[in-house]
């Protein structure tokens, strides 16, 4: 399944581990995230910087008519970054891999690209209508799920070395 730790979700069943059994999973998974997400705003800000850049010059060679549609591309951008990093083939942004966390759906396999592009989607339409108050669900489940984690069927877990 991964590089790394072989998951402990027998073939066919469906459900996630429990904390209780297997807690190197989700140690410390809630504070790595947190950390990742910063770490991703980097990548992000530069991708943007570099994209915006692009854009401006594209923008006045068309003298302003691609404006709309270059403005609704460039709003995409922190979608497409977490969408395709998670249905990678490391289920894990560029700060999830830096705090050794990734992405999985509730059976243990990787999240197929609707699958992220949903649990992405989800994210920021539930943090930007709560202003990220909707975040503290993970701090009342021992999974330590978000919202948008329960409503996509994935669960963030701890990428662990080959045993």
């Amino acid at each position: 399944m991964t590089a790394g730790y072989d998951f402990p979700w027998p073939a066919g069943q469906f459900g996630i581990p429990e904390p209780a059994a297997f807690p190197e999973l989700f140690e410390g998974v809630l504070w790595r995230r947190v950390f990742a997400y910063l770490v991703d705003l980097l990548f992000i800000g530069v991708i943007m910087a570099v994209v915006w850049v692009v854009f401006a010059v594209l923008w006045v060679m068309s003298l302003g008519l691609l404006g709309p549609l270059l403005w609704f591309l460039f709003g995409l951008v922190p979608l497409a970054y977490h969408t395709l990093l998670l249905s990678g083939r490391r289920s894990a942004t560029f700060g999830m891999r830096a705090f050794d966390l990734e992405l999985r759906s509730v059976t243990g396999e990787r999240p197929g690209f609707l699958q992220a592009l949903v649990q992405t989607a989800l994210f920021y339409v539930t943090v930007g209508m709560t202003c990220s108050l909707i975040l503290l669900v993970a701090v009342f489940n021992r999974r330590r799920r978000t919202l948008h984690d329960f409503l996509a069927g994935t669960v963030m877990v701890r990428t662990l070395p080959a045993a």
